[in-house]
């Protein structure tokens, strides 16, 4: 599993046009991420699954009855605390506050080779090859 947390410009507590248009851009970002990510791990022949953060639904498969809640994950995985303002739960980061916005990636690739294809993308370097 690979959590993504994007730093926002602004706290994400409040609902104002500013905090929908960031959510917009960083949604938007991870998707280029995710699919970027997600080409390599398919390409090496592995499974993979891309999260909409915003709906919880799968993007690369058929969604089934239930929905991924990322704040959920971060909570669970990191320790994070989270407040629920708005219909929504906003990530608390230690650093960060609640400008923070997760996403998750879920995939069979070993932990090895997913930190090599996230240092090559990161780099902008060519692909990573089989083997």
């Amino acid at each position: 599993m690979l959590i993504v947390l994007q730093p926002c410009n602004c706290d994400l507590l409040e609902r104002t046009l500013i905090t929908e248009a960031q959510k917009r851009e960083l949604r938007r970002q991870f998707f280029q991420f995710g699919y970027a990510i997600a080409a390599q791990i398919k390409r090496l022949g592995y499974t993979v699954a891309i999260f909409d953060p915003r709906t919880g639904l799968p993007l690369l498969s058929r969604p089934g009855a239930l929905r991924l809640d990322d704040v959920a994950i971060v909570r669970a995985a990191l320790g994070y605390q989270s407040i629920h303002r708005h219909g929504c739960a906003v990530v608390i980061h230690p650093l960060w506050g609640g400008a923070v916005y997760p996403s998750t990636l879920v995939s069979s690739i070993e932990p090895v080779l997913l930190e090599q294809i996230l240092t090559r993308i990161e780099a902008g370097g060519e692909a990573l090859r089989d083997g």
